[in-house]
């Protein structure tokens, strides 16, 4: 059985039933650290915001998804059963979403998904009772086509894995890249989570394109940029990604990443206010600085504590909830961002660039970008 702590992080003098946040995250597994990250980074913007809850008491529910697809409906049925949630908070893989989704679609509990980038979540299956804080597949990928052609490349090959955040990735730079008169040269899924990379290095050496875009994340993104360089093609066929190349992923990467470039929705170094403060409050918090997960659990944890504000800490009235939380702006380590009519955030997409080991923001690629939500019906 999942383990679960509650713990309170708010208190009241009034007798009042408490404000449940249920958070389904892997603390187990090789999602750990980033299902800490983000219940950390949640915890931590509900502690700040703890002045304007109007006394709500917070009671938190972990449960460890470990990851794993097949225990999110049992782990999504007990949070609203068994402990009644007001708010459930995951998860970071996109199999466990979909779990989870078929059982808190359409219930007066509001789902916030802090990584999770399925499309599907917020098309196809999108419901007024779902959030996302994150981002969706199309998003760090979609303005990277424009970003090829602005820097004439014309023809590009392309190469992932084969499961839905590498399809979904791949698809969104085809759409861009191609409508503005780019040419695929190659188009390679790979089985998941193979790292062989070697006989595709040596295939885009022979196909000799103008650039080679991916998507892939932790340890494969470490391996295959390093592979790239080791096999001669850094500094001769420019690589560029969905941010994941890179993120979590430099330090190990050393040399073979820099000139690397990507697109994503935050940065370490992003230059907003709101950035600089996040930071050395969890690191003061936490013994250590923040990543794109953490970024994401505190806005869940913003958006939870801005609705709370609102509705004076009375969250009884379930629509007025959903309809409080669609209307808000997010205060965000990202700069600011709202929420789309399918609820996936409008959000700013930076173009970054590697640069002594870091992912520097060489400029917005895309501004206040809205998932199209092919599908969702709200």
């Amino acid at each position: 059985m999942a383990a679960s702590l509650a713990t309170t992080a708010a208190t009241s003098s009034a007798a009042s039933d408490p404000v449940k946040i249920g958070i389904m995250l892997p603390f187990s597994g090789i999602y750990a650290q980033l299902g800490e990250a983000g219940r950390d980074g949640l915890k931590l913007a509900l502690k700040e915001q703890a002045a304007d809850l109007h006394g709500a008491n917070i009671e938190f529910i972990e449960m460890d998804t470990e990851a794993k697809p097949a225990r999110a409906p049992e782990l999504a049925s007990a949070m609203l059963g068994q402990h009644e949630a007001d708010f459930v908070i995951g998860p970071v893989h996109s199999g466990v979403a979909m779990g989870m989704i078929k059982v808190l679609r359409g219930k007066d509990t509001v789902m916030i998904i802090p990584n999770a980038g399925a499309a599907a979540a917020t098309g196809p299956l999108c419901s007024p009772n779902i959030f996302r804080t994150s981002f969706s597949s199309w998003q760090p990928s979609y303005p990277m086509g424009k970003v090829a052609l602005d820097k004439g490349y014309k023809d590009v090959y392309l190469i992932s894995w084969n499961y839905g955040m590498g399809r979904e990735s791949l698809e969104a730079f085809e759409e861009s890249f191609e409508a503005g008169g780019g040419n695929i040269v190659k188009k390679v899924l790979m089985p998941f989570p193979s790292t062989n990379f070697q006989p595709h290095i040596s295939d885009i050496a022979a196909q000799d394109p103008d650039a080679v875009f991916v998507f892939f994340a932790g340890g494969g993104a470490i391996k295959f940029v390093k592979d790239y360089d080791a096999m001669g093609l850094r500094g001769k066929i420019p690589l560029l990604g969905s941010g994941f190349l890179t993120e979590g992923t430099l330090e190990a990467q050393g040399d073979a990443a820099e000139g690397v470039l990507t697109g994503l929705h935050y940065a370490e170094q992003l230059d907003v206010p709101k950035n600089q403060a996040f930071r050395e409050a969890f690191n003061t918090e936490y013994g250590h600085y923040p990543d794109i997960y953490a970024v994401q659990g505190y806005d869940a944890g913003l958006a939870i504590a801005d609705t709370l504000n609102q509705l004076s800490g009375d969250v009884s009235d379930k629509q007025a909830v959903i309809s409080t939380m669609e209307a808000l702006t997010i205060n965000s380590p990202r700069g600011d961002f709202t929420f789309s009519r399918a609820h996936n955030p409008v959000q700013n997409i930076y173009l970054r660039e590697v640069k002594d080991g870091a992912n520097v923001v060489a400029s917005i690629a895309a501004e206040a970008l809205e998932d199209p939500a092919r599908g969702c019906k709200l």
